[in-house]
Order: C-alpha cells, then structure tokens, then sequence
C-alpha cells in the first residue's frame, strides 16, 4: 500500500504538478543572475512555470478528450439521450457534458441543436451546465494543483448542480420559455459517418489547434494575475476578504466570477495563487465554477435561444448551487488537503 501511494504521490506531483519544472526554471533564472525569492525572479518563475505547464497539460487533454468526442457527434448523444426519462435522462446528460468542449460558449449551439431535436429542457440545462463546469479536464488540472480528492469531490458535486438544476428547470415547467425558433427549427436526422482511427486523430489534432487558438490570450492573462497575486498582493489581504474568516467569501467569490469569461485553463493559475494565499479551498472553487459556467458572453448567447424567465432561473439555480458547494468545500477543506 505505501508503494502504490509512493507511486501516485510522484504521478500526481511529477507527472501532473511538474515540480520538476518549476525546481529547473527556478535554476535557471538563478544562472541568470536573478535573485532567488525577489519579487521578480517568483513572478516571472510562476508565470513560465505555469505557462508551459498548462499548455503541456491542455494539449494532452485536449486530444484526448476531442478524440473520445469523436465518438459522440450531436446526432449519436440525441439519441443517446432519448433511451432516457426523468432524472435518469439528466444523469446521463450531465455525464456525456464531461467529454463535450470547455467553455460555456461552445457549448451553447450544442444546447441549441438538441432542444430543437425536440429533448426536454431540463435534459438539455443538465448537460449545458456539466459541459463546462466539469469536463474531464477540469479533473486532470485540478489534480494538478489540489490532489485528487478534491478534484473527484468537485466534479461530483459539479454534476450534482447538472443534475438537480436540469431536473428543477423541468419540474418548473420552463419549457415555454424557450424562444420559438428553437423549438420549431427544421432538424434533420443525419447518417453518422463512420470515421476512421485516422479520421479521429485528425479530428482532435484540429480541435488542438482551435481550442489553443482561443484559450492562449486567456491562459496568458489567468497566468500573469496569478503571478502578481502570488508574489505582489499581501496575503493578509487575501485571507482578510477571501479566508475563512469571512463568512460572505464564497458569495463575494461567486458573484464576482459570474461576469467574467474563461475556461478551466485560464482560471487554474488564480486559483493557485489564492489557495497559497490563504483563501477558502470552497471560496477558490466556487469562483472557478462561476467564471466557467456563467460567463458573460456565454449568457448573452444563451438570452438569443431562451426568454428571460428562463435564463434568471438557471442563473439563479447555478449561483445557488455554486455557493451551497463552495461552504460545502470550506467546511470541509482539512479533510480533504
């Protein structure tokens, strides 16, 4: 048993953290003649650090991920979906939202194609939220910076919101309020193509580059704000608004990640520059929750296909769930790191 947790401990802080990475950067920024633990020689180690280490992992995710998408283009998970009823149809929504793309943006035609495929609203909310809330790489990178349990926690509980918040929206009978032309577009049923192994490897090297095209700006801002908060902003500071010693942290948090628009990638680099500052493992979290499920442009999207009863409803579910999880996180933040 202590080899196997040996084993993992170095698959978890070499493999995913790369220390490795950090220990030869900070080497080399010595050899350079920077001086080791100014405050220029840490940001700058933080942000090539986290820099290279976040491309490394995105583009191993990232093909990984699109090549198992492949496997589930919209047409194959409607009728996946469609075997399904009730909270079972949510279940299986939110789980197939785990290997669809990262951000909120992206996911918002793919809601769109499948409530004009005539699927209740609630299975389509269930999914929309999974989709970027919890993907597959959200767990491999928060495994890198917060350890497995956490990781595992948070996407549970991330599904849970999926879930309850799906089937909520469609006890709540908001189907109506989804604006006409969605629920009555033409929709055909398309023949799946059978893709080749080549076909899937060229489908996720394309998904690579584009998804790298457009998360990079983000990646590099999340990095440049987690520097100046790991190594300039005071960690008193920190803990006085976001530590556990303020009750309203989490709500502060929620609210202020609500405007913003990033994926997991671009979020990763804050989140670790709070939790070394002495912020709420729940008040990081929730944050991380609600710039990639309800980012501003994500919901200006989203007015275009449902009327505006809906959308406060699944703002206000969200933000609610995401709040109940980030305590849930706080009060139990010493069991789990």
């Amino acid at each position: 048993m202590e080899t196997l947790r040996m084993i993992w401990l170095f698959f978890q802080d070499q493999i995913l953290g790369m220390k490795w990475l950090n220990t030869l950067i900070g080497n080399a920024l010595n050899a350079v003649g920077l001086t080791e633990g100014s405050i220029v020689s840490g940001a700058l180690q933080f942000f090539i650090y986290d820099t290279i280490k976040i491309f490394i992992l995105l583009s191993v995710l990232i093909f990984g991920i699109s090549y198992i998408q492949s496997y589930f283009p919209p047409e194959r998970t409607k009728k996946i979906l469609g075997r399904f009823h009730g909270i079972g149809a949510n279940t299986v929504a939110a789980l197939l939202g785990t290997v669809t793309p990262f951000c909120s943006c992206s996911s918002i035609p793919i809601f769109m194609g499948f409530t004009s495929a005539g699927l209740p609203v609630g299975v389509t909310f269930s999914f929309l939220i999974s989709s970027p809330m919890v993907d597959l790489g959200s767990l491999v990178l928060l495994m890198s910076v917060f350890g497995a349990r956490v990781a595992v926690v948070y996407v549970i509980l991330g599904l849970v919101i999926a879930v309850i918040g799906g089937s909520l929206l469609e006890k709540m009978g908001m189907e109506r309020y989804v604006e006409d032309f969605i629920k009555n577009a033409p929709h055909i049923e398309a023949e799946g193509m059978q893709l080749t192994r080549h076909d899937r490897v060229v489908y996720a090297k394309e998904q690579l580059v584009s998804t790298i095209k457009k998360v990079a700006p983000y990646i590099l801002i999340g990095v440049g704000i987690g520097a100046l908060i790991h190594n300039v902003v005071p960690q008193q500071w920190v803990e006085m608004i976001l530590g556990n010693d303020n009750p309203f942290a989490v709500i502060l948090a929620t609210l202020v990640g609500v405007p913003m628009y990033a994926d997991i990638f671009g979020t990763i680099p804050v989140a670790e520059s709070l939790l070394f500052k002495g912020a709420g493992l729940g008040t990081i979290l929730s944050f991380m929750m609600a710039v990639t499920t309800l980012s501003l442009p994500s919901m200006i999207m989203l007015k275009k296909a449902v009327k505006s009863r809906l959308l406060a409803a699944f703002i206000a579910i969200c933000v609610v769930g995401i709040i109940l999880v980030g305590y849930f996180f706080n009060a139990i933040q010493y069991l789990l790191v």
